[in-house]
């Protein structure tokens, strides 16, 4: 720190250069993230609310108000508008979170958790940080999770199973039914991570797609996490966490003396009430419908880039069920062609099971982005062959 100060300008024009440094969204070269250029209504509202702490929401009655009101507006997408949650920073946030709420309301001294193969890497955050035995799962062909390979790791010692509804690597939605059903059969918690796919797949299927439920529609679904700050255009960080009881909540309380409200329940103290302002202004302002457009133009996109992918060649790992999608090359190594794209100034992933790349379309990808890629993408066996 300088012992006198800058002058704004020279500070911002400092600023400017760091920032030129980064990639964009709204570039469109920015293919592999689950995040995207937030929406104007929402960068507005959360500037709105920079000093509102709902840590302390004694102080900030108008701001818990609303972060109450997209609790139940959340619920009501996902099965059950009476449920009990906050806005906070993130999916990790939140899986952390049920699995604390988890293993609280159990008994068990060595408490253990199963997981899909395919499960967020936050969960095995949450096994470190909580001292939980993660056990992962087998895969079917589909890459969803095997119910039979669940069932063989359940013990004495399980306190929660963990479904996913948009997987992070390809977009899959495990049989959330299924698991419920060995939930309940079995006295259980079950967890959703619907990260990614809570502010798509109800969407989708208003408009015919017949996606599975995965939500509290269930009866054995006891949380499920859901990111505005992806498909729901909020700006990050912006994540969300429902408990379908309050109990959850209680169970994982710590008295906060000098504050406003007696208990609380998030892992954070200082919690920012823009993320809930910002995600109560995105629903009101697009509602159901600005919704519904935004995921129907994502998979329509998905599918020609779909299509363009097989016409060039390449093998797709799995027919895309939401909007990402992973391929690879029998005549090219996956790293040179993550290479390629690099060099080219694209920003696309890797996904681990099985490698390949991997592609999310999110709102900010336009039909222009898609041609440019797909046209780098033809002339990759040209280099190649040279």
């Amino acid at each position: 720190m300088d012992k006198k100060g800058n002058k704004e300008h020279n500070v911002f024009e400092k600023l400017k250069e760091f920032q030129k440094k980064d990639l964009t969204h709204r570039s469109g070269r920015i293919l592999g993230s689950m995040c995207t250029c937030p929406h104007e209504v929402g960068r507005k509202a959360y500037s709105m609310f920079l000093e509102s702490n709902l840590g302390d929401p004694g102080l900030f009655k108008g701001t818990k108000m609303m972060e109450d009101e997209v609790i139940a507006t959340l619920g009501t997408l996902l099965g059950c508008r009476d449920v009990f949650g906050h806005i906070i920073t993130g999916g990790t946030e939140a899986n952390i979170m049920a699995m604390r709420a988890a293993r609280n309301s159990s008994k068990i001294k060595n408490p253990e958790i199963i997981v899909p193969k395919s499960a967020h890497f936050s969960f095995r955050k949450a096994a470190d940080i909580l001292r939980l035995e993660l056990k992962e799962a087998e895969l079917d062909e589909n890459y969803c999770v095997d119910i039979n390979s669940v069932k063989k790791l359940i013990s004495a010692d399980t306190i929660a199973i963990v479904g996913v509804a948009g997987t992070t690597e390809l977009g899959k939605i495990d049989p959330i039914h299924k698991l419920s059903d060995l939930c309940l059969d079995n006295d259980l918690y079950l967890h959703v991570d619907a990260a990614f796919g809570g502010f798509v797949i109800p969407f989708l299927n208003e408009i015919g797609y017949k996606l599975p439920e995965f939500d509290f529609k269930l009866d054995g679904v006891c949380s499920i996490t859901v990111d505005p700050h992806k498909m729901g255009l909020a700006p990050i960080p912006t994540g969300g966490i429902l408990f379908r009881e309050k109990r959850y909540l209680d169970n994982m309380s710590i008295e906060t003396p000098y504050l406003t409200e007696k208990k609380q329940s998030t892992i954070v103290g200082t919690r920012t009430g823009a993320a809930a302002a910002a995600t109560w202004a995105l629903m009101k302002h697009l509602g159901r419908d600005g919704y519904i457009k935004i995921a129907k133009r994502c998979m329509e996109l998905t599918e020609l880039l779909f299509k363009g992918i097989t016409d060039a060649g390449f093998e797709i790992i799995t027919e895309p069920t939401l909007n990402i999608l992973a391929f690879r090359s029998n005549e090219m190594s996956v790293e040179d062609i993550y290479s390629f794209f690099e060099e080219r100034g694209w920003a696309v992933s890797i996904s681990s099971y099985p490698k390949a790349i991997r592609i999310v379309v999110m709102p900010h990808i336009k039909l222009e982005h898609l041609l440019e890629f797909l046209k780098d993408l033809k002339s990759i066996k040209k280099v190649d062959k040279s």
